[in-house]
């Protein structure tokens, strides 16, 4: 396990400095492209201004000869050197046939007089300008980017000759080298604080994945006391807040299973030692005959007990798989109220219970689940004799609207505190921790009576003042909500 979270911090890490290197690679090679460019079209545009300078100078310098020639004055050489040095180039000038006139100290392939310029260049410079990169037919050993420009005489009516700028595009090649060498250095610098950034970013965004599976292996081992620090607001904080919420709900989860194991075996260990007891007491004459009926109807009591405790455990794993069938009829909710009040009769007079609200009921009929809805209304009831106080009082209602019905008890005792209210439906919770008084109770009376009441449509809530009373209230439907469901095969 603990490779795998490693492996995961290293992908992440690997995916993020992938990403920031191929993005240092495409803004390098942008970058080249557009400098490069930059660089070109700067180079060729101080190229033309110079060509065109001397083209101004070389008109303005120009002596005729009789046989509508010229010939250029020899200071325009001086000028072409000066130009040429200022921009680190090669000038020269050449008439319409391609034959250099005159050309700068730097031009030195020009020293051999059978050079000369390809015609086609001379008559596209002379027509409308020449830039390009080129060996211009062999005068160069490597590329130049030249720059040609028309000379006109004197009046600007006559193109006689051009004017040609050109520099060594190896300067080119060595400016790439050097923007090359600076971005590469930046970069190394830029991808070195980018690792260490990353890498503490990384190891954050993992550390609490790392946490969740080492507190995921702690719940394995069923210690839920384990928790995961929420240091952010975002998915991953989020997610470690739902983390902790579900192991604070595995916990309470897991006390209450623990307890409802607690009641369940001692609910059935104490009736199965009262049964044994009394008949093996019966079997071998321990008890007399005259004693028997007696400690019989103590069996026959803890028997139906039992049957209880099966029937809820019964109710629980049909409601858990799913397998709650609700089977529709209609019936008299009052009437199943009076007679299920009818069998704690005899505790209700021990205990010298005041029972109210029924004197003037009348039947309210309701579609649904008779036997289920028994059920809700003798946990409720059961509830209310067990918690009422001594000669108090239990009051019910059964009352109807337009299109539902209402069932009210309410009675009056300890009640029920304020933080209990929000967990008394829950599976397994108990509010009397002690057992004095809910000796056989297990916490699923009123989490099922809610099942049942949420399956017929209807709802349930409970209010209560401690010290003072505790009331329950739930309605149904008049016409019931439920659906039919299919039937397993």
């Amino acid at each position: 396990m603990m490779a795998k979270q490693r492996s995961l911090f290293q992908k992440y890490l690997r995916v993020n400095l992938a990403i920031v290197l191929v993005s240092f690679l495409l803004i390098g090679v942008v970058l080249l492209i557009f400098m490069t460019s930059y660089w070109r079209s700067e180079k060729t545009a101080l190229l033309k201004k110079n060509a065109e300078g001397i083209s101004v100078v070389a008109s303005q310098n120009l002596i005729p000869l009789g046989d509508n020639s010229y010939r250029i004055d020899s200071r325009v050489g001086t000028m072409i050197d000066l130009f040429a040095q200022n921009i680190d180039a090669q000038i020269f000038l050449t008439d319409g046939n391609g034959t250099p006139v005159l050309y700068s100290q730097s031009a030195t392939t020009f020293a051999d007089s059978t050079r000369t310029v390809p015609l086609a260049v001379v008559q596209e410079a002379m027509q409308s300008g020449y830039v390009g990169s080129t060996t211009l037919g062999g005068i160069f050993q490597n590329s130049y980017n030249v720059v040609g420009v028309p000379v006109t005489n004197t009046l600007g009516t006559e193109i006689i000759g051009a004017v040609f700028a050109a520099s060594d595009a190896q300067y080119l090649d060595q400016f790439r080298v050097d923007v090359l060498k600076i971005f590469v250095l930046a970069a190394a610098v830029v991808f070195a604080a980018s690792f260490i950034a990353v890498g503490m970013f990384s190891y954050r965004m993992v550390r609490p994945l790392r946490e969740m599976a080492m507190a995921a292996r702690s719940f394995g081992a069923g210690d839920f006391s384990r928790r995961v620090p929420v240091t952010s607001q975002d998915e991953i904080g989020q997610l470690a807040l739902a983390f902790n919420n579900m192991a604070s709900s595995l916990s309470s989860s897991e006390g209450m299973r623990r307890s409802f194991i607690a009641n369940v075996s001692h609910e059935l260990k104490t009736p199965m030692t009262t049964i044994a007891g009394f008949i093996d007491g019966i079997l071998d004459g321990t008890i007399p005959p005259d004693k028997e009926r007696h400690y019989l109807k103590i069996v026959s009591d803890e028997v139906k007990r039992l049957s209880r405790l099966v029937r809820t455990m019964l109710d629980l794993s049909r409601i858990d798989s799913g397998e709650l069938k609700i089977t529709k009829q209609r019936f008299d909710l009052t009437d199943t109220v009076v007679n299920t009040l009818m069998t704690f009769e005899n505790l209700i007079e021990k205990r010298n219970i005041q029972v109210t609200g029924l004197e003037e009921s009348h039947s309210v009929f309701v579609d649904g689940d008779p036997d289920m809805l028994h059920q809700v209304v003798y946990n409720l009831i059961e509830n209310a004799v067990k918690f009422v106080n001594e000669g108090g009082v239990i009051e019910l209602h059964v009352t109807e609207a337009s299109n539902r019905v209402n069932f009210s008890i309410r009675n009056t005792g300890a009640g029920i505190s304020a933080d209990e209210i929000g967990l008394i439906f829950d599976k397994f919770y108990k509010t009397d921790k002690s057992r004095s008084q809910d000796k056989n109770g297990m916490g699923l009376g009123l989490y099922i009576v809610r099942t049942i009441i949420k399956r017929h449509g209807g709802d349930i809530t409970v209010k209560s003042t401690e010290g003072e009373f505790c009331q329950f209230d739930f309605w149904l439907p008049k016409i019931s909500q439920v659906k039919e469901q299919p039937k397993l095969q």
